[in-house]
């Protein structure tokens, strides 16, 4: 008998586009962004949040009466800004432009102003908002920190590949050093309109899509979009779109530089009575091993290390989504990370979906039902 092929094996998805199924990407997208430059957040206790911070692994860059910045050891701007206010939210997300002659071109074709950002950021945005209410900032200029000392990755003895002798293997049970901001993920009550947003605006261009199984003819429900920068590896995805009830925040992804350095960081986490979400475990779009926190605020955020980089070239893969095709190898999705689990943010989505189902949005009956369909299997 001849050996069984790997649909895997030469695609990064389970199959391609069909014909008259949503191209991924802009014919002629306005500018096309370089990267994901920082989050912005509210919260009423910044204390709180930067001892959360610095044991997640971000170091501080300035830290005031009002506001927070937080980076990581490569260079840049600071990659986390946390401004004092009444309640925990996230704000937006900034995006950096090639050059300031882009920041331009945005904001003549979106008829905004560009202004000057504060002193302690540097350089210029057009802030826009997205069909969801969230501010994306796009922005050039912004003063660029020098790298940190970065976590070293450990010296590994792997099959026949030996690099390690008379050395033994002791991870520190220390922070997991972030080294960058790799993507933000959010949730669309009007899916379709803001995919087609940032892939004209921004550029964006899709790596996968995903579809609830026996949906597939209404189009995809989740998009993991990445930076176009041509023949340059760009991170599978900077930008992640999902469909819901609600606009909302669903999570955010800092770079650290190896499992060792997850599993170690998620012990210190553990250690100080942090909440494990979900993990450790690697993903099938992005590949990438995980591991999910929530902070004090209940916000959602991700080590991850050894992500897929894709060039231009690549067309979008295609997969039904379920809770189970989240992940090669790891534990079950939990409640708490599918939103599910009892809980404030539960009662808030479904009070969510009753208001969609009665109102103007691509959240209809159907989409609940595929919804509903994921999170069972």
């Amino acid at each position: 008998m001849g050996q069984q092929s790997d649909p895997h094996a030469h695609l990064h998805s389970e199959q391609g586009a069909l014909r008259g199924e949503h191209p991924g990407r802009a014919v002629d997208p306005v500018i096309k962004v370089q990267s994901l430059a920082w989050l912005e957040f509210e919260k009423p206790d910044l204390d709180r949040a930067e001892n959360f911070a610095r044991a997640f692994g971000f170091s501080t860059v300035r830290v005031t009466s009002t506001e927070l910045h937080l980076r990581g050891t490569d260079p840049g701007a600071a990659c986390v800004i946390i401004r004092r206010g009444p309640r925990s939210r996230f704000v937006g997300a900034a995006f950096a432009a090639a050059e300031r002659r882009d920041v331009l071109r945005l904001a003549d074709a979106t008829d905004r102003t560009v202004t000057a950002l504060p002193e302690s950021i540097g350089g210029v945005t057009v802030d826009l908002t997205d069909p969801g209410g969230s501010l994306v900032r796009v922005v050039s200029d912004a003063h660029e920190a020098a790298a940190l000392t970065p976590q070293q990755p450990q010296v590994v003895n792997a099959g026949p590949r030996i690099a390690r002798i008379n050395s033994t293997q002791r991870p520190p049970r220390e922070p997991a050093r972030i080294e960058r901001v790799g993507h933000v993920v959010l949730q669309s009550a009007h899916y379709l309109d803001s995919l087609n947003w940032y892939l004209q605006h921004l550029g964006l261009i899709v790596s996968d899509f995903l579809y609830y199984e026996g949906q597939r003819e209404r189009g995809p429900v989740m998009s993991f979009m990445r930076c176009d920068l041509g023949p340059v590896p760009a991170d599978h995805h900077t930008l992640a779109l999902t469909l819901g009830p609600r606009d909302r925040y669903v999570h955010s992804a800092f770079q650290v530089c190896d499992l060792d350095a997850i599993a170690a960081g998620g012990e210190f986490l553990l250690d100080r009575g942090y909440r494990r979400s979900w993990g450790i475990g690697r993903h099938i779009q992005g590949s990438q091993i995980f591991d999910y926190w929530r902070d004090p605020d209940g916000f959602l955020v991700e080590h991850y290390a050894d992500g897929d980089l894709f060039d231009s070239t690549l067309e979008p893969g295609w997969a039904p989504m379920t809770a189970s095709g989240l992940a090669q190898w790891g534990p079950p999705a939990t409640p708490d990370f599918l939103g599910i689990a009892p809980g404030k943010e539960s009662l808030r989505e479904l009070r969510a979906m009753a208001s969609s189902l009665r109102g103007d949005t691509e959240f209809d009956l159907q989409r609940l039902r595929g919804l509903l369909k994921v999170a069972s299997t």
